[in-house]
Parts: C-alpha cells; structure tokens; sequence
C-alpha cells in the first residue's frame, strides 16, 4: 500500500462496542431465564453481575477515550425499560439517558441499540416475534425510548443481527425462545423488518432526521469441497439469506430468502423500501458449508486450511473476507458502518496484528469505492460472550471476572496509535517504540 492508502481521513471514526446484558450486570431477562435453565454450554454459568459497566460506565467511557475512540456502541435493556408489558420504568430511561448525555460529554459520538439479543421476560410468552403483537411491542418500547435520545446526534440501529437471533433462536433452538420451526422463522423474519419500520417511525416522530439501520453478522462463505456443484449452490442460497436477504427488504420493500427443505419465504413490505440510512456490518470469520443430503442439509464449519491457526472460539482469522463483505455492501449505495468486528484472543498477543489486518482491508474497500465511515472493535471490555459463557475474550482491556479490575492489552497501544494518528502502521513499528507499552 502506498502512504496514501494507508491513511484515514479525519471525519473517519474509531471506536468501540458493548451490549447491555454482556457488560451491565444485574439485569432480569429472557437470557436469565435460558441460563437457570442449563442452556448455555457450561450449564451452571451466570451472566450476574456482568462486568459492572452499570456502575463503572464513567471508569469506562474514559478507557474508550484513552484508547483513541470517538464513539461508543451500547444497547439499551428493553428488560430494565419495560419489566412487565405495558409499564415503562421511568428511573431506567431517566438513567440510560444520563449515561448517554455523560458519554457524549466525553466526546464519544453514542452509537445505540434498540435491541441486541435480549427480551424482557413476559416476550416470547404474551408477544412472540412469529405473532404481529411483537411489531406493536416493539414499537411501544421505542417510543418510550426516542425522548432519551434527543440532542445526541448518535447513530442509531434498531436490531443488532437479526439473523442471528432467527436461526439460533426460531430454527436451531439454540437460543431464546427455542423453537425449531421453519415456518415461525419465516413469520418472525418479516415481523422483525416490520418492527424495524416501526421504530423509524417513531424515532422520525420525536427526532426528525435519523440515522437508523440493522447491525447484520455476515459471515464470508465458501464452498467446503470446491468441485462440488450443490456446496457452491449452498453457498449462494445461504450467503444471500444470512448476509443481504434483511438488508434487502430494508433498501427495496422486497423480501426474498430461499433455505430449501428448512424455510422460505416471499413477502412484500413498501413501508420498509428505503428505511435505512447506512449499513451497519458485523464481521469475525469465514465459514466452509457443506450440502448434506438429508436433514438438515447444510454442514457449517470452521476451517484453518491457510495454516493461520483457528481464534480461540474456533473461528478462522480470514480478514480477506472481511473485504469481501465490505465490498458486497456496495450494491446497497448507502454509508457503510463496521459496528463490530473482534477476535477472541485469550493470550492477548494475536489481537494488533488482526486489527492491522482488518484495518488493511477496510482501507482497501474505500480505496474501491465502499463508503465506510467507522470502524467499532469488538469489545472495549471483556465480558459475558452468550452461550460460551465467560471462556472468550475479545476485549481491547482486560476483564479481572473477579476483581473487575480493566488492563490493557497490547492492542490498546495499537488502536490509540492507529485512531489518533489516523494512518495504519504496522504492529511491529510500534512494538519497537519504548512507550507502546503504556
């Protein structure tokens, strides 16, 4: 890369992501009830107390500044705002806004989330998301939400990984609410784009302009056996449907996703053609998918076959991909936000050079034209990472789980050098430097 290519212009932003349930703490929601319920993979593990950014959130804020970042990524606990259907907790919104007007204070550009994950308890049970009720408990809740945002000018995302939550949660019964039903999945999908609707609605009601979108995971698949015909069908039919098919629906009205002999589904939604101001891209792997003839008909896996060495969940390091992805977004011909992107690094050595390498390709796609404006590491802390429980680690600082004590690591020194002197340097240039390990 030339010296140009490695620069950042100034209005490109540096920052760092949270969610409510990892990082709070004390918090009584559907993932609560999942966890006493032996769910997760070690089946006596508890989120609790979290890593207390509840009541460290001011100790934090100035981790994120110290760190370079201009914005901050949080969600907002639809538990704590909405304990039982119908009744708004006026000292939770009273709260979640002093913390937004004392983030902002600190110059860090607030970047929310309206739901990342989790439900109040009394959800899957009275407004399930296969039901219609759930689009008007969803809109309810953000209108109860919109006058805690006035004034920040903060990015806005309604639904972090829609997918996620569907396939996990609707067709593997991996998650909240359990069910295994391709049908519900379906109904739920189109329910979820209409909530997104909803809640533009009502946030453009209380705020006027926004900038609202979906944080989508998209992962880079590719074929597991590379002369096989229906693997590379898999790949286009899953890369459409888990990547773009939400998207879609948000910048065309249109929704199309194809899983054959799982669930399908046509829909036409005007309402949400155009409802989005950017693309937000969530990105940690690439996965190699097998065709299966027999349910379920599709292998999912996880493979080092560039010798590189699997993260320590399990994932390839594969940041080609991450540039694949960012390039793909161009068709939508909306800003781009990279609201996470991380690497669970328990030893703590590995996580300078894949954010030198992610950083690489996002430079790259801006030099091909995808207009990204920010760059949000996953996580600033670490914290409770769902299922796994609190095995990972994908913090720039360090979590003590039982002092709470934050540290550095190594990645701090290289994500300050990068944001503050908004040009990519290679992790070696500063590990020769005697003040990188600040």
């Amino acid at each position: 890369m030339s010296a140009d290519e490695k620069t950042f212009p100034r209005d490109f932003t540096f920052g760092v992501a949270t969610s409510a349930y990892q990082v709070e703490g004390g918090i009584e929601n559907d993932w609560a009830e999942w966890e006493r319920a032996g769910r997760l993979k070690e089946p006596h593990t508890r989120c609790g107390r979290a890593v207390d950014h509840w009541n460290r959130y001011e100790e934090d804020y100035g981790l994120a500044v110290d760190v370079g970042a201009s914005a901050f990524r949080v969600s907002l606990e639809w538990a704590r705002i909405e304990p039982e259907r119908g009744r708004f907790d006026g000292a939770a919104l009273e709260a979640y806004r002093e913390r937004l007007l004392r983030m902002k204070a600190r110059g860090l550009r607030p970047v929310v989330t309206l739901h990342h994950f989790t439900h109040p308890t009394w959800f899957h049970r009275e407004t399930p998301w296969h039901t219609p009720a759930s689009v008007d408990a969803f809109r309810a809740y953000v209108r109860a939400c919109a006058p805690l945002l006035k004034g920040l000018e903060a990015l806005l995302i309604s639904l972090n990984e829609p997918m996620v939550v569907l396939l996990g949660g609707y067709l593997q019964g991996l998650l909240p609410p359990g069910f295994a039903d391709g049908p519900k999945t379906m109904a739920a999908l189109e329910n979820m784009v209409r909530a997104h609707v909803a809640a533009r609605e009502e946030l453009q009601a209380v705020l006027g302009r926004v900038e609202l979108g979906i944080s989508q995971n998209m992962l880079c698949f590719t074929p597991d056996r590379w002369w096989h015909p229906l693997d590379h069908a898999a790949v286009r039919l899953g890369a459409h449907a888990y990547n773009h098919a939400f998207h879609e629906a948000l910048v065309t009205g249109k929704l199309r996703v194809t899983m054959p002999g799982l669930a399908s589904t046509r829909a036409e939604i005007p309402q949400a053609r155009g409802s989005c101001e950017f693309i937000g891209v969530n990105y940690y792997s690439r996965a190699h998918l097998r065709f299966l003839p027999r349910y379920p008909f599709l292998a999912f896996q996880f493979r080092d076959r560039l010798g590189r060495g699997l993260t320590d969940i399990g994932w390839e390091d594969y940041p080609e991909g991450f540039g694949e992805i960012l390039r793909e977004t161009k068709r939508y011909g909306l800003p781009v936000w990279v609201t996470e992107n991380g690497i669970d690094d328990r030893g703590g050595q590995r996580r300078p050079h894949f954010l030198h390498r992610h950083l690489e390709q996002v430079l790259a796609a801006r030099a091909q034209g995808v207009d990204v404006r920010g760059y949000l590491y996953w996580s600033l802390l670490d914290n409770f990472e769902w299922l796994e429980g609190w095995g990972p680690r994908f913090g720039l600082y360090h979590v003590d789980f039982d002092t709470l004590e934050r540290r550095p690591t190594p990645a701090c020194a290289y994500f300050r050098a990068v944001a503050q002197g908004r040009r990519l340097i290679a992790p070696e240039a500063l590990e020769a430097q005697p003040s990188a390990a600040r």
